[in-house]
């Protein structure tokens, strides 16, 4: 078992005067930082800040692309071809990339977000459409993937270097997939249960299914979403729990 692990966020997803969680504060916790490229959530000062504000403090940075949608923060599914995916991800992941770089910092690997992310868990040709963009736009970047997914196993089939994710805040279905947010109990609110969780799953090297089975996995980094009330205070205490566990928090690159 690794004696390290990441803890990531997605942040800077606010846009112009709206402001979506506290980026300041979870700056100061997270070892990785997955930064909205100007689709779902961010726009070029956001991206530009928040990747400074990463630099200063140390964080590593990624770029989350997703799907068009500020309406709905990119949690709806949206009918795009593959070859229109492949664009969508190119085209973010190249802004994150000029903005990574003026802020004077450097993109580390690419994650995907929402609903974009939640269809490489069942939706092989999704997964393609998301490796093949990285392929030609930054073959270098590796790629966070929710971890049983295949996003994580074509990936690695493919040759890309993958980094596995599993969720502090989120609940998973029997067969390892995360509950879908329209039903109750998908979206973890109590902070202290989070983090002991995260802990048994980290130690276990497994996710934890509602029934409290175990499911086998690789686990290279944990999120805490950035947008919800209580995320400082998860990501807080599983920062705290994980380092009394003895685990040192930074992040890693996959094999």
């Amino acid at each position: 078992m690794n004696r390290f692990i990441d803890i990531n966020a997605d942040l800077g997803e606010s846009w112009g005067h709206y402001r979506i969680g506290d980026d300041d504060a979870m700056l100061s916790i997270v070892s990785s930082a997955n930064v909205a490229c100007g689709f779902h959530g961010g726009d070029f000062n956001i991206m530009a800040y928040t990747f400074a504000e990463a630099r200063r403090k140390g964080v590593t940075i990624g770029a989350h692309p997703g799907f068009p949608d500020l309406w709905g923060f990119g949690r709806r599914v949206i009918p795009f071809s593959m070859h229109e995916i492949e664009r969508i991800v190119a085209y973010q992941v190249g802004a994150a990339r000029s903005m990574a770089a003026y802020a004077g910092h450097e993109l580390a690997y690419v994650k995907v977000h929402g609903a974009l992310g939640n269809l490489t868990e069942k939706d092989p040709a999704v997964a393609h459409a998301i490796l093949n963009a990285l392929k030609a736009v930054a073959p270098d970047l590796p790629v966070m993937a929710i971890a049983l997914s295949h996003l994580e196993t074509i990936g690695r089939d493919r040759g890309m270097t993958v980094l596995s994710e599993i969720f502090a805040d989120r609940a998973y279905t029997e067969d390892g997939h995360l509950v879908a947010r329209k039903e109750e109990g998908a979206v973890l609110h109590d902070a202290d249960f989070a983090a002991m969780r995260a802990v048994r799953m980290i130690q276990a090297g497994a996710i934890e299914t509602v029934s409290g089975h175990m499911l086998p996995t690789r686990i290279d980094s944990i999120c805490v979403h950035g947008d919800n009330a209580q995320s400082v205070e998860i990501a807080h205490k599983v920062r705290v729990q994980l380092e009394q566990a003895g685990f040192t928090i930074r992040h890693g690159t996959g094999a």
